[in-house]
C-alpha cells in the first residue's frame, strides 16, 4: 500500500507544479482576459437609434440623456443627485425677532442650504423685557425697544452676508389682545425703523402678528426638526406632540392616527403640511387668552367676582385696596397690589390673602372652572371651551413623545423637575408648592435657588394648577403618560422661532445689494 500512496503523492505534486509554470506564463504575456466567444452566426438584438449616446464621459458629473430621463425620470434623478457637482453655496442668515406677550427675543440661524431641507450649523440668541404691546401707544417707543437685539443680529451676522439675510418680527397673543389699532401703528413703525436704520432685507408679510395655526405648525416643525424625525431619507417616522404654553395663548399641535374607517373632523384645526417630501397632516389649534398671564387674569376675576356677590367688594369700588382669600397661595403667602379687570371694564386692586392651611385642591376646582369643559361641543370629541381636538388617548400612541415647553418649561425647571415626568408626578409637585413654606423646605432644599424662587414668587402655586388643569383636565391627557419638557434641543431653542426661519429662507425678498461688499 506504501508505494501506491507515495505513488499518488508524486502525481499530485506533479500536477500542482505543472499549473503553476501554466499560471506563470500567462501572467507574463499579459492580463488575464475572461471573455465569452459568440458564434458569427448568432442573432444580435437591434439596438433603438435613439440611445445613441450613454449618460457617462470622462468628465464628472451627469451627462443628460433627454429620452432616458423621459422614460426613466426616477432612476435620472437619483443619477443626477449621485453625480452632481459639490455644493459651493455660502451659509445662509435668517434674523427672526418672536415679539411675544411677556418679551421679546432675537434668534439668528445659521444654514447650510447644500442639503434639503437646509442644516441648521449655528443659533445665536438673546431676549429683553417687556414686550411690544407693554408700550401701548407708544409706538416709536415699542419699535426702538427692538434695537438692543438688532444690534446684536447685525454683530452675529458676517458683513457681506447682512445685505441678503432676511428679518422678520413676528408678533405672538400680546398684539393681538391690544387690539388692531394700536397693533398696526406699532407695526408700521417697527417696519419704518428696520427699513430706515438696518441692513437687512424685509420679506413680504414678516412684519406682522402671526396666525395661531402658523405659531403651533412652526413650534412642531422646529421640535421634530430637532429631533430628526422630519427632514431625513427614507420612510416617515412617529412624530412627537408639541404644547407650547405662552403668556397670552397656548397652542398643542399633533400628528394623530385614525382607525382604517375613521378620518380627522375637516375644519381649521386641520393642517396639511408638505415638509421634505413628506406630508404630514396635523391637528392643530390655539387657545386664545389661554396662556399662562392670561390663566392668572381668569382666576383672579372669578375671585373678585365672587367676592362682589358675597358682599365683600361692592360692585365698582376701584378706590380702595381690597383684601381676599385665595386659595391659588399656600399658606401665609400673600400677593399684594394686583390689578384685576372684569368683563366690564372695571377695574379693581386687590390683596391676595393666602388661607391658613393648604388649598391645592380649591384651586385646582378654579383652574378647572375656568376651562369652560362644559361647553357645547359641535363636534366631539371636543378638549375645552367647546374646541374640537382627537382623543390623546385613543389617536396618539404612548411610544411617541409628548413636549412641553415655553412657561411649562420656566415654571418646573427652577423646581428640580427632570427632563421627563409624568402628568402624575406634575400634580404631586403642585400639591408641595401650595402646601407652603415647612413643606418646602423639607422638599427643596437640595435644589440650588428653588427655595428663593419659591419665596420671591407667590404665584407658583396658581402657575403650576393651572398648567395640570390645562394638561389634563383641558387637553385630557392621563395622569400617567409621560411629558418631555426642555428650553433647548441640541442646544437649539424650542419654540416656533426655527420652523418660521426655515420658512423664510423660501420666500420672495429683495437683496439690499447696496449693504454688500
Amino acid at each position: 500500500m506504501a508505494p501506491i500512496f507515495r505513488n499518488y503523492r508524486f502525481a499530485i505534486g506533479a500536477f500542482a507544479a505543472i499549473m503553476l509554470i501554466l499560471l506563470i506564463k500567462t501572467s507574463s504575456t499579459g492580463s488575464l482576459s475572461i471573455s465569452r466567444t459568440v458564434s458569427p452566426t448568432a442573432s444580435v438584438p437591434k439596438t433603438s437609434g435613439d440611445v445613441s449616446t450613454l449618460p457617462f464621459g470622462d468628465k464628472p458629473g451627469y451627462i443628460g440623456n433627454p429620452k432616458a430621463e423621459q422614460d426613466y425620470p426616477e432612476m435620472a434623478d437619483a443619477v443626477k443627485s449621485q453625480t452632481s457637482q459639490k455644493c459651493s453655496e455660502e451659509h445662509r442668515y435668517v434674523v427672526m425677532i418672536d415679539a411675544g406677550s411677556s418679551g421679546s427675543r432675537v434668534h439668528v440661524y445659521e444654514f447650510d442650504v447644500c442639503t434639503s431641507p437646509p442644516t441648521l450649523i449655528n443659533e445665536e440668541f438673546k431676549m429683553l423685557t417687556p414686550g411690544l404691546s407693554s408700550y401701548d401707544t407708544d409706538a416709536a417707543g415699542a419699535a426702538e425697544s427692538l434695537d438692543s437685539l438688532l444690534d446684536f443680529a447685525v454683530d452675529n451676522v458676517p458683513l457681506k452676508a447682512r445685505g441678503c439675510t432676511p428679518v422678520a418680527v413676528r408678533a405672538t397673543a400680546g398684539l393681538r389682545i391690544i387690539g388692531d389699532a394700536k397693533s398696526k401703528k406699532i407695526l408700521t413703525a417697527v417696519t419704518n425703523h428696520l427699513e430706515k436704520d438696518y441692513p437687512f432685507p424685509i420679506a413680504e408679510g414678516s412684519v406682522s402678528i402671526m396666525d395661531g395655526d402658523e405659531e403651533g405648525v412652526f413650534a412642531w416643525i422646529t421640535t421634530n426638526y430637532l429631533l430628526k424625525n422630519i427632514g431625513t431619507e427614507g420612510a416617515k417616522l412617529p412624530t412627537a406632540a408639541v404644547f407650547d404654553l405662552g403668556g397670552g395663548s397656548t397652542q398643542i399641535v399633533f400628528e394623530p392616527t385614525f382607525p382604517e374607517n375613521e378620518k380627522m373632523v375637516e375644519g381649521e384645526h386641520k393642517y396639511d403640511l408638505n415638509f421634505g417630501g413628506k406630508i404630514y397632516t396635523l391637528y392643530q389649534f390655539s387657545h386664545l387668552r389661554y396662556g399662562l398671564m392670561e390663566g392668572r387674569k381668569r382666576i383672579n376675576s372669578v375671585l373678585v367676582q365672587n367676592a362682589i356677590k358675597d358682599g365683600k367688594i361692592t360692585k365698582g369700588d376701584g378706590s380702595k385696596t381690597h383684601k381676599i382669600m385665595s386659595p391659588c397661595l399656600p399658606p401665609k403667602v400673600n400677593s399684594s397690589n394686583e390689578k384685576v379687570e372684569l368683563a366690564a371694564g372695571e377695574t379693581y386692586t386687590v390683596d391676595f390673602i393666602g388661607p391658613d392651611v393648604p388649598t391645592g385642591t380649591q384651586c385646582r376646582f378654579l383652574t378647572d372652572q375656568i376651562l369652560n369643559k362644559d361647553a357645547k361641543c359641535q363636534s366631539p370629541p371636543c378638549s375645552f371651551n367647546g374646541v374640537h381636538q382627537p382623543s390623546m388617548v385613543r389617536t396618539f400612541k404612548e411610544l411617541n413623545d409628548i413636549y412641553i415647553f415655553s412657561f411649562f418649561y420656566d415654571r418646573t425647571h427652577p423646581l428640580g423637575m427632570p427632563s421627563s415626568f409624568t402628568l402624575n408626578e406634575l400634580m404631586d409637585l403642585t400639591r408641595t408648592v401650595c402646601s407652603g413654606e415647612e413643606t418646602w423646605k423639607s422638599v427643596f432644599s437640595g435644589i440650588e435657588g428653588s427655595l428663593d424662587e419659591l419665596k420671591s414668587d407667590p404665584h407658583y402655586c396658581l402657575d403650576l394648577s393651572f398648567q395640570v388643569s390645562l394638561l389634563h383636565t383641558g387637553y385630557d391627557i392621563p395622569l400617567y403618560r409621560e411629558l418631555r419638557t426642555a428650553e433647548k434641543i441640541d442646544d437649539t431653542e424650542i419654540g416656533w422661532s426655527l420652523g418660521a426661519s426655515l420658512s423664510l429662507l423660501e420666500s420672495d425678498f429683495e437683496c439690499k445689494v447696496s449693504q454688500i461688499e
